[in-house]
């Protein structure tokens, strides 16, 4: 890794937080910040984690639900186990169907919140990460779809670009209310940004 992009991390206030307050990952605090703001997670929800690893936003849906809640993390890569009882994690991939049978079988009810950090492995081309990250976004919200009970709430990473405008309308479709979400937390100069759907609709 380039020695300046090691010495900006050290730097950077949310990596030094996340290491003061052992969270894996500064990525919490894009949660945190968020749930604060919108109030989309409450104690006692059941959350599914989309894109989970290394699993800082396990560690801070766990803290909003409380020990009666109940966070399931879901990632290709497997993430390293967690102690309390009401945090489960299962090592598979969002794009495949059967990982939502996998999702629901694990769950105690249908879920109050989707949340999903994943992000594609990275070429560097622009064009080809937005069409990727909004492909994931597409397969996290079908998930969603499933795996929400009403009126569930949706938190989802994506890429600015030119598909972003057409995957807002496809939310908008789905729920009752849509918010562009930037955190402090996410690095200015990044082109990320989060899509909140509150309040899931009833199928017509």
């Amino acid at each position: 890794m380039p020695k300046a992009w090691i010495q900006e991390r050290k730097r950077d206030y949310y990596y030094k937080k996340a290491k003061e307050e052992k969270y894996r990952s500064r990525a919490a605090y894009k949660l945190f910040e968020a749930v604060q703001k919108y109030h989309f997670i409450k104690h006692g929800n059941v959350v599914v984690d989309l894109g989970a690893a290394p699993g800082g936003w396990i560690q801070a849906a766990r803290k909003i639900v409380g020990g009666k809640g109940f966070v399931l993390g879901v990632d290709i890569k497997p993430i390293e186990p967690f102690p309390q009882s009401n945090v489960r994690t299962i090592t598979a991939d969002i794009t495949e169907q059967e990982t939502i049978k996998q999702i629901l079988q694990m769950l105690p009810r249908k879920a109050d919140a989707v949340i999903s950090d994943a992000s594609p492995n990275i070429s560097g081309i622009w064009e080809i990460d937005h069409a990727r990250q909004i492909d994931l976004a597409q397969h996290a919200l079908k998930i969603a779809l499933e795996t929400l009970r009403f009126p569930g709430n949706f938190y989802v990473k994506v890429f600015q670009g030119d598909l972003l405008n057409d995957f807002v309308q496809k939310m908008k479709k789905h729920f009752e209310i849509v918010r562009i979400v930037k955190p402090k937390a996410s690095r200015a100069k990044s082109s990320e940004i989060f899509l909140l759907g509150m309040r899931l609709r009833m199928e017509d």
